[in-house]
């Protein structure tokens, strides 16, 4: 029995230490690039405020293009190749702006480090400095990443959509070894960007016997039925926090309250019961442990850059982060 205990003992070790690799990654760690490209992180913040002065639309598409990449085969930059059937073509990245504030961060560090820095972690880095361009608060970014060499649009299944259940997408974070409060916090990123019509406006008409989606405010409704009008033009833009799309802020759980979440998976998170008092503690609602947005976001965010990290001589280090070597 003893032997069997042992045994027992072995296997959930291995277990664990398998799932922390996948969740913390090995080899990441603040300060890689000290030594052999100590300019890489200035180099990537200058050039995402050049391209965010232009354009400030690239914020959001950075982030999302980060937390995209990282849920299909962790993050390492898959989401940036080119080419028939990849990442890139899947209808949930077709739509993302910013691959070309990457591209030139890459040409950059290039010029300056030849073959150090890889296409992930300047991706990793891109998506910190979007939100401190927004008004949010900066946190250390863990590099170190090698970039991955696969590619395939089928893959991006994983990736949640806008009408999942709160329980589907629960599953698919803690696959990676992120909680429900991560879930809730990295969900929250939508305090910046927009979405399209065709991405919500079913639930503005006849989504029930009755019409709209109870869960919309009916004031809010018209609102959104004059941006959208049922046969209107599906690809135009609304913010996705309703007063506040350009800002990193505690704004979209004000909305989420008040039933002026856009898409239908953003509302859920205050209609269902498991995500409810996370929002509220967002909201620091009187009589709940009070949650700092910023705070939260950036934890969960480094825990989110490590899923799945390619390091030592794993992957490659990209010459072009839209093709592989």
């Amino acid at each position: 029995m003893a032997g069997c205990g042992f045994k027992h003992f072995i296997l959930v070790f291995l277990l664990f230490a398998t799932a922390t690799t996948l969740v913390e990654g090995q080899g990441t760690r603040v300060g890689f690039y000290s030594r052999t490209c100590p300019s890489a992180e200035s180099i990537v913040r200058s050039t995402v405020r050049s391209h965010f002065q232009s354009n400030p639309a690239i914020a959001p598409g950075l982030l999302r293009m980060h937390f995209h990449d990282c849920f299909v085969h962790g993050c390492d930059a898959s989401i940036l190749i080119d080419g028939p059937n990849t990442e890139k073509t899947a209808g949930p990245n077709r739509l993302i702006r910013g691959y070309e504030v990457i591209d030139d961060a890459k040409t950059q560090l290039e010029a300056a480090c030849p073959g150090v820095v890889s296409c992930a972690d300047i991706l990793a880095l891109a998506a910190r400095d979007s939100v401190v361009l927004t008004s949010g608060r900066s946190w250390q970014v863990p590099t170190g990443r090698r970039d991955g060499t696969v590619s395939l649009a089928s893959d991006t299944s994983n990736l949640p959509g806008f009408r999942e259940s709160i329980d589907s997408q629960k599953q698919k974070f803690a696959a990676f070894g992120l909680n429900t409060q991560d879930l809730v916090a990295l969900v929250a990123g939508h305090t910046i960007g927009t979405s399209a019509c065709q991405f919500f406006r079913y639930r503005l008409y006849n989504f029930t016997a009755n019409g709209p989606d109870p869960t919309i405010d009916s004031t809010f409704v018209s609102q959104l039925q004059s941006l959208c009008p049922e046969n209107g033009d599906a690809s135009r833009r609304v913010d996705l926090d309703t007063g506040s799309g350009n800002r990193f802020d505690t704004s979209f759980f004000t909305n989420l309250r008040n039933g002026r979440g856009i898409l239908e998976s953003d509302q859920k998170l205050w209609t269902d019961a498991s995500t409810r008092p996370i929002v509220q503690q967002f909201l620091g609602v009187r009589g709940l442990r009070a949650l700092n947005f910023n705070v939260e976001f950036g934890r969960s965010m480094v825990k989110m850059s490590n899923i799945g990290v390619k390091t030592g001589t794993e992957g490659e280090i990209r010459g072009v982060c839209s093709a592989i070597n």
